[in-house]
């Protein structure tokens, strides 16, 4: 009886002190989300003042375009980050997709839907060799993505002879993957994201791959003596990230119509500063698909505003890299004032 009354009283202070501690990364997401979306308003505000040409329909339909592409490899790095990992081979592993896309078809003479499986397949065996040297070899993830970008730039290089490859004339309907619009006034690539984007929150919010995905971000040692396979699952979720980078490299090559092999490099740059931007921790554990997918808008908006007001390329990658620093200085003060 009495150690009945003893532990009642505590087992209900430490379920109010974790509803109140969830209640309070709640917010503080919503928080982030918001202050996103602000900036996103703030820059088409700023842009739209400083240019005529940036509110219309063709320049805010190219955003998105663009959007589509580094969105897509966006979602798909969210979980590798939220489990406070990274993966750096995102851009060139997209061109290598592309490549295998328009080997197959073009070279191969097989049917486009079978090229688009092998770029899809490409991404995932990528994504399988990231996840099994992180936690077979146990590199660390930088280093592995690293090893794997060099490798995946350098085998779209030779595999096609340093050329692009075309489509038109073997599957001239391919860029209507693209470039079409089964809504009327919206490119397919971008309906393509958001598609993907509620199939990522949905995977994020409402499987168990969500929930171990941001269980091993928050603490990979305590889930592993939980009983959870850390590893196999740290594999499936690099292999989920492989099959969104094999996904972009088909929107890319049906948008340009062929696979240009010196292309992808940057792509994970931009990628990742979306995903921070959106409010996802560098540190893991914390992250969400609405604020990655409104971190891929501020990055096209800025790039796309950029280009209009004539700023040269080299000092567009000066901002980029300066708004990267901003975001990773802000998500580490964050974590400090946590702490």
């Amino acid at each position: 009886m009495t150690t009945t009354a003893t532990k009642s009283p505590e087992t209900k202070a430490e379920a109010e002190q974790r509803q109140s501690g969830g209640a309070k990364a709640f917010l503080k997401a919503q928080l982030q989300q918001s202050l996103a979306f602000g900036t996103l308003i703030v820059l088409v505000i700023f842009f739209s003042l400083a240019s005529p040409n940036f509110f219309q329909w063709s320049n805010i339909s190219g955003i998105l375009l663009a959007t589509a592409v580094i969105g897509i490899l966006a979602l798909g790095t969210t979980f590798v980050i939220i489990t406070s990992g990274i993966d750096l081979s995102i851009g060139t592993g997209m061109t290598l997709c592309a490549v295998m896309t328009g080997v197959v078809t073009v070279n191969f003479g097989m049917p486009i839907g079978v090229g688009i499986l092998a770029g899809l397949a490409t991404g995932a065996l990528m994504g399988l060799i990231n996840g099994l040297n992180v936690t077979y070899l146990k590199l660390p993830p930088f280093i592995a993505t690293l090893a794997m970008m060099m490798i995946a730039q350098g085998l779209a290089l030779v595999i096609s002879n340093v050329r692009p490859i075309y489509f038109s004339s073997v599957a001239p309907g391919f860029k209507q993957v693209a470039l079409g619009t089964v809504i009327p006034g919206l490119p397919n690539a971008v309906l393509i994201l958001f598609v993907l984007a509620l199939l990522a929150y949905l995977l994020l919010s409402k499987t168990i791959l969500g929930r171990y995905t941001f269980a091993i971000g928050s603490n990979e040692e305590a889930t592993r003596l939980s009983g959870v396979n850390t590893r196999r699952w740290l594999i499936i979720i690099y292999v989920v990230a492989g099959v969104f980078t094999g996904i972009a490299g088909v929107v890319m090559a049906a948008r340009l119509d062929s696979a240009q092999p010196q292309i992808g490099m940057g792509y994970e740059l931009q990628a990742i500063a979306a995903v921070i931007i959106g409010g996802t921790s560098l540190l893991g554990g914390r992250g969400s698909i609405l604020g990655t997918l409104i971190g891929a808008l501020i990055m096209s908006v800025l790039i796309n505003g950029l280009r209009i007001l004539s700023v040269q390329t080299e000092w567009q990658n000066v901002v980029v890299g300066i708004v990267i620093l901003i975001a990773v200085f802000t998500d580490s003060l964050r974590r400090r004032k946590e702490a």
